[in-house]
């Protein structure tokens, strides 16, 4: 020990001296306790918590090198210590070899390193290129530059390559978001559409139930009542058989012939079987698919066209614009509002018709009864014959029910279908370009023959697809 002491550089030595044998770094405000050694304040503090952690009532600590006791009160400040601490601190940044405490002003070309005069003249440098710091640093610099240049390149496209890469993540999960809200909305979409069918299949099960059944009802009473006259005959005749010889000869003949004429009605028979089967995985699978299987072919009425409405030639599409006064005067024209009839009529069954609403900023459509109001007096409702839905520019869409009903829809329709069962009474609407619900006006019995609706508003045409699109 004392061997390598002695080969230790004074250097090296008051490093050691100076170095806290609890963080093993220069001491930082160095203190000593009674045994001589010495800490940093902080360290030996820490040190005091840890004990007192253990033993809450310890007043006596050990020192951590030599183990010697020593009370809290002994801990003073080492102040010479921590000059000498300054001190080292300076040599460090004068760079002093830490061999021979030389200042370093040689580099050796062979080892690529600092090195100090005395360093030169041993033997592990004999034979080295070696040259002044002041003359080899220059040139050290600028290869030391271009290489800081070379790397501040590559940083910046590693710093490009992360936006990219960053901008990337943030596009593929707004995608993301996008198709996770997109499959949401489509299934609450379908969720409605086929909530409002089982309603409107279970509805019809239950009136095809009701129907049956009073006439199986009715059946079965009149099978009664004819049971009941038969027992009547049966008990006379078994009175009559009973009697004596006298009354069972009494009008004996009358008796036998109305009891021969006694005949069995039977009931017309009737099916037990459904007129209405749903296969529902299969009907349903396909909203889109289901609705266009029952579409038919509209077309507009010219006779009951507003005299600002433009028909084509194919009366399927219609505009808006200057009054036509050639036009003839007919009870059936609509005269207050911009408003036009589709040909066709329906009193039953199911009929789905699509309206291309393309980027118009205002329209109505729906289905009204055929002898409606056409004049100022027109209130458009269900219960003046009206259902429909409305786009507005101020207001945005809306079910014209008796109480207006504004609708939210996460996608502006560029197609709109329209449904309607007359037996069910229901009249719904479909956003076809996203294959979504939009309304279904509330159940009502319609009474009289129904037919498509529209009202045209400036710089929004309307054109019917023929049902083959």
């Amino acid at each position: 020990l004392i061997k390598a002491m002695a080969s230790a550089t004074p250097a090296k030595k008051m490093r050691e001296e100076a170095t806290c044998s609890i963080c093993l770094n220069l001491m930082a405000d160095p203190v000593s306790i009674s045994c001589g050694h010495s800490y940093c304040h902080l360290c030996i503090v820490g040190f005091f918590e840890n004990i007192r952690h253990m033993k809450p009532q310890e007043e006596k600590f050990l020192c951590p090198q030599c183990r010697a006791p020593f009370k809290t009160a002994s801990v003073r400040p080492n102040k010479q210590l921590g000059s000498l601490i300054e001190a080292i601190k300076e040599m460090n940044c004068e760079m002093v070899c830490e061999e021979h405490g030389e200042q370093l002003h040689l580099f050796c070309e062979d080892e690529g390193q600092l090195i100090c005069w005395r360093c030169e003249r041993a033997p592990q440098h004999k034979g080295h290129t070696t040259a002044l710091v002041e003359d080899v640093s220059q040139g050290y610099k600028e290869k030391l530059e271009k290489v800081v240049t070379n790397l501040r390149q590559l940083n910046d496209e590693c710093v490009n390559l992360k936006v990219l890469m960053t901008k990337q993540i943030n596009e593929w999960k707004e995608k993301i978001e996008a198709q996770r809200k997109k499959i949401q909305s489509d299934f609450q979409n379908l969720q409605i559409f086929l909530h409002e069918e089982e309603k409107l299949c279970l509805w019809k099960l239950e009136r095809e139930e009701e129907q049956t059944l009073r006439r199986l009802k009715d059946n079965d009473e009149s099978l009664e009542l004819k049971s009941c006259e038969l027992m009547s005959y049966i008990l006379d005749l078994e009175d009559k058989c009973q009697g004596s010889p006298q009354e069972l000869l009494q009008d004996v003949k009358d008796t036998l012939k109305r009891s021969w004429a006694v005949k069995l009605e039977t009931p017309e028979p009737i099916s037990l079987e459904l007129n209405n089967m749903y296969n529902v995985p299969e009907l349903y699978f396909d909203v889109k698919k289901m609705l266009r299987s029952h579409q038919v072919n509209v077309t507009l009425d010219p006779d009951t066209a507003h005299r600002e409405l433009i028909l084509s030639e194919d009366r399927r599409q219609v505009t808006r614009g200057c009054s036509q006064d050639n036009l003839d005067t007919s009870s059936k024209r609509f005269s207050a509002f911009p408003c036009v009839l589709g040909c066709e009529g329906f009193t039953s069954g199911r009929h789905y018709f699509e309206v291309d609403v393309g980027e118009g900023t205002g329209w109505d459509l729906g289905v009204c009864i055929e002898n409606v109001q056409r004049d100022k007096s027109m209130k458009q409702k269900p219960e003046f014959g009206f259902w429909t839905i409305r786009l507005c520019k101020k207001k945005g869409y809306i079910a014209l029910t008796s109480l207006p009903v504004y609708l939210h829809l996460k996608e502006k329709p560029l197609v709109v279908g329209v449904l309607l069962d007359c037996e069910g009474g229901v009249v719904s609407f479909y956003n076809m370009t996203a294959g979504s619900h939009i309304f279904t006006f509330p159940k009502a019995s319609f009474s009289d023959t129904l037919r498509p609706y529209f009202q045209v508003y400036q710089y929004s045409p309307l054109f019917l697809p023929p049902p083959d699109e």
